[in-house]
């Protein structure tokens, strides 16, 4: 009986190192492998931020021909409104 109230503590306090240095192994590898993480999530910001001037160049030419066409389809149908406004005007004075 006192061989057991010795053995059990001694294998509970030999189980506790291991776990203890297991999971201190585990938190070592958990750390390394965040940082590797972080690493690749910076070098993609990078690349994304070059692609962002990229882009912005894109939307502002989208937004300059954008500007153009609406221009160019507001002259055009300006003239045709006043084409169809004076045929209209020259069909009353003629009544």
């Amino acid at each position: 009986m006192e061989f057991l109230n010795v053995l059990l503590p001694m294998l509970l306090y030999i189980f506790g190192i291991v776990l203890l240095i297991v999971l201190i192994v585990l938190g070592i590898r958990l750390i390394q492998t965040i940082d590797r993480a972080n690493r690749l999530l910076d070098d993609v910001e990078e690349k994304v931020q070059t692609l962002n001037g990229f882009f912005h160049l894109i939307d502002t030419i989208t937004d300059r021909l954008s500007f153009l066409s609406d221009k160019i389809v507001d002259t055009v149908s300006n003239a045709i409104g006043k084409l169809f406004n004076r045929k209209k005007k020259e069909e009353k004075d003629y009544e």
